[in-house]
Formats: C-alpha cells, structure tokens, sequence
C-alpha cells in the first residue's frame, strides 16, 4: 500500500466529499492519507471513518492542508471558489496533483489557478464523468455542422441545495457550441431571462436553471430551428460517477508535466 499514490480529500464533510472517501477507500490504485475541513469544523482532529457513522479508518480531518499536500501525490478538491484557489496555491507548493471539481469559478479564481499550473499538474473539469464529457464533444461537433438558424439552448436541473447557476458543466456545454460556432460566448450569452426580454436574438446561447429536491444533475443541450429540434441530454442519477472520474483524473495527472488540463485529457478525447 505505502507505493500506492495518497489521496487528500478536502470539504470531507460535503456530500461530495463524503463520497470521494469513500471512493478513495475503496479503490486498490491509491490511498486516502487525509482528509481537511475549515478550522473549527466539528471533524477536525476526529477520525473521518467515525465522523461519516462508521468505524475508524486511521485517517484523521485536520485543518492544515499544507502539512497534509505535503504528504500525498494527488488532492481532489470539490469545495467553493475561495477555498479551491488557496488549495491552488499549497499544493503546487507540494508539486502535488490538483484536481479541481469546483464550480463557480470567476476570472480572478481562474488566474490564480493558472498561476499554480505553472508548478505542477492541475486537473480541472466542471464535471468529471466520461457522459458529461463525451456531451462535450458532441455539442461541439453539432454546433459546427449547424448554422446561426439553429438556436441552442442549455437547460440544467440540480437539487436544491446546489449555490451556483448555471452549473459549471452547463457552461462548459455553453462553451463547446461557441468553440463550434468559432464565437466567445460571454458575447452570445443569455442567461436568466425575465420580463419582457423581445425576440430571441440569432446566433444567443441561451442558458435555463431549475433547482429542486434532490437531483444529481441533468443537461440538455436544444437545438432548434423552424420544424425540427435535436436534443442531447445526460442524466446523473449517482454522484459517484463524479467521484470515480475525480480519481481517475488524481492518477491520470501522475507523471504528467505542470500545467493544466481538463477532463477530455484524460479520457483522451
């Protein structure tokens, strides 16, 4: 086990969080070595196994993430914006991989981020399952073969809980019909209609958020024109298809040289 690569697992208390330890734990590529939580949280200084209802894993919930980077190969980081550039920061220090699945992120985040790519490997993705990614391409693909007469649409549900809007992969979807359509779209965006907004403009990439209950995660990505629509859709109904993916991206990222990536680098998209 001592050769297999360690795993820090950071916001252990989330729903996410909980569920890459136990991800980590049950895989027999790599080795959960701890776990970090803000100073002051009830998990700090407790055993994480005991903490999520079960017995102890020997693996503790401190609120030093630099102590722990320095001792693992890989953190895997799905907490918010601010927390995310800061573990940016320690674990290039560390020259640990950090594999990012925070969503939220601005431009000033995404530079700090940048900024620690130059020392070591940086995966980040707003989703990490091999669906939501091979949607990507797809999206991509059917937004260049389209032209501005198609209107494309991104409609996302997520549970009740989720503090972002649109999700990170609805804008990574947004993103790929852009790329497709060789255009920016923070220039052809529109998001969260209301009121009495006029007709649609030709060539928008229109954004729709529902937020309710329980639900993992579902895209669609519309494109419609006079008579006809496509519709690609993917459907999360477990989050530990993000988990998986998070580690796969945490031993996809060893060996690899600094810099950053995302997830069709290592799905090999």
């Amino acid at each position: 086990m001592a050769e297999l690569p360690g795993i820090v697992i950071t916001g252990a208390s989330g729903r996410m969080g909980q569920m890459l330890v136990h991800t980590v734990m049950a895989s027999d590529a790599a080795r959960l070595v701890a776990c970090v939580e803000r100073t002051g949280h009830p998990w700090v200084g407790r055993d994480v196994g005991a903490c999520m209802g079960g017995g102890d894993i020997g693996v503790l919930v401190t609120d030093d993430p630099l102590e722990a980077f320095a001792r693992a190969q890989a953190v895997i980081d799905f907490t918010v914006p601010a927390a995310t550039v800061e573990f940016a920061a320690l674990a290039a220090q560390a020259r640990a991989v950090h594999v990012i699945g925070t969503t939220g992120l601005e431009a000033e985040h995404l530079g700090r981020i940048a900024a620690a790519s130059r020392h070591a490997v940086i995966v980040r993705a707003g989703n990490m399952s091999l669906g939501v990614n091979l949607l990507v391409q797809l999206t991509r693909k059917v937004a260049a073969a389209l032209d501005a007469d198609w209107d494309i649409e991104v409609v996302e549900a997520h549970h009740r809980m989720k503090v972002d809007a649109p999700s990170g992969t609805a804008l990574m979807l947004g993103e790929a019909a852009a790329e497709g359509r060789g255009v920016v779209l923070d220039d052809v965006a529109d998001r969260g209609r209301d009121g009495i907004t006029g007709a649609r403009g030709r060539g928008r990439i229109g954004f729709a958020a529902i937020r309710g209950g329980d639900v993992v995660g579902e895209h669609d990505v519309i494109f419609a024109a006079d008579g006809e629509r496509i519709v690609l859709r993917h459907l999360a109904t477990d989050r530990a298809i993000f988990a998986r993916g998070a580690l796969k991206a945490a031993l996809w990222g060893q060996g690899q040289k600094p810099g950053e990536y995302d997830m069709l680098d290592v799905l090999g998209l």
